[in-house]
């Protein structure tokens, strides 16, 4: 198999790609994430994945480089990460009891040749009602720091999901059956 390149520090896409059989190189992008608010959050996301994976292939040499980035989107609104404990608590107040979306965009660039895949998979969730005690003592489990909408869903995160309606993984970060299609489709390769 040829030589695999994650565009990201994310531990969760490192782990999803593992579970797979493939042991990605990590070269984590330093991209500034600038989301424009005249794109849709489904062109943010594909533009921010692929931003990575150029910037990863420009250091990379030879290979396949995968770039992904996963937004938050209730209604309209995109919910990032959060800078602090308070930006958190007031995201998750936003989606208590409300469907939102879990959109991630990804890229593939194959290095030696011009084929670039860009495209995106997005997820329905929906949270129950939450107390507002409830998400101060998710909060202080620590798993809002550094994601999208301030949950992980694969953590304590799940208690606050009353269901899906999509690719769980998705929401952590990396849509891994549409990815390995795209592989297969584009590149020839198979993660099975």
């Amino acid at each position: 198999m040829k030589r695999i390149i994650l565009a990201s520090g994310s531990p969760r896409r490192k782990e999803l790609l593992e579970q797979c059989g493939v042991r990605p190189e990590i070269i984590a992008s330093d991209i500034n994430e600038y989301v424009s608010y005249k794109n849709t959050p489904e062109e943010t996301a594909m533009s921010l994945s692929f931003q990575k994976a150029i910037d990863v292939a420009s250091k990379a040499g030879d290979g396949i480089v995968i770039g992904a980035d996963t937004l938050v989107v209730l209604e309209d609104e995109i919910l990032g990460k959060p800078l602090n404990d308070k930006e958190a608590f007031s995201m998750l107040l936003k989606l208590s009891g409300k469907k939102h979306r879990v959109i991630t965009g990804f890229s593939i660039i194959d290095l030696a040749g011009p084929t670039k895949i860009v495209e995106y998979e997005s997820t329905d969730v929906y949270f129950r009602e939450l107390s507002e005690i409830e998400i101060s003592d998710y909060i202080s489990t620590g798993e809002s720091d550094d994601k999208a909408g301030a949950y992980g869903i694969q953590g304590k995160g799940a208690l606050l999901v009353e269901k899906i309606e999509g690719c769980y993984f998705n929401v952590m970060g990396l849509p891994i059956s549409r990815l390995n299609s795209s592989l297969k489709l584009f590149f020839n390769l198979n993660l099975l």
